[in-house]
């Protein structure tokens, strides 16, 4: 629970995941959240149990990946599990109401669902480059654009690995 409300304050903007405490339990519970809750998304959208566990497992894989790969080329490879903790967390909370959001968007194709749902995309674009920008101590812009290369690896390079399995 401690680290819990040491985290929360990244979704916020508020703190820096280096000054967060490295905690390897924590980071395999919202391991196991993030990839439970991405399985669910995932097979709701595909119907396909089997074809969504490969997706998300590549997800994610690919997801670790690109944050040991990052830390590795700035020298900060010992970050590894607060940073790959802070990016998991983000994500998991911002799940928790875009799990509700996508199920509306599911039943009732109304507009407003895909407004909430773009909302929480955006909220989550934004948690994940901060974290980028307070980690490599770069600007907004290269934030941005680290963090656009991140979603397009982890998101859409799972999607392309996924149909090729």
């Amino acid at each position: 629970m401690d680290d819990l409300k040491q985290y929360l304050p990244l979704c916020w903007l508020k703190n820096n995941p280096l000054e967060l405490p490295r905690s390897l339990s924590f980071f395999q519970q919202n391991l196991l959240f993030y990839f439970v809750v991405e399985y669910f998304m995932q097979t709701n959208m595909t119907a396909d149990p089997l074809e969504s566990f490969v997706e998300v497992s590549i997800e994610t894989l690919l997801t670790l990946i690109f944050i040991g790969i990052m830390l590795f080329f700035n020298r900060t490879l010992y970050a590894y599990i607060q940073v790959a903790t802070a990016i998991l967390f983000c994500a998991n909370l911002v799940a928790i109401p875009l799990v509700p959001v996508l199920i509306w968007l599911t039943v009732s194709e109304d507009i407003l669902s895909y407004y909430f749902f773009g909302l929480l995309l955006l909220w989550e674009f934004v948690l994940v480059t901060n974290i980028i920008r307070n980690v490599l101590s770069i600007n907004f812009f290269a934030g941005t654009i680290l963090s656009l290369f991140y979603f397009t690896v982890s998101y859409l390079g799972a999607f392309a690995l996924g149909q090729l399995v």
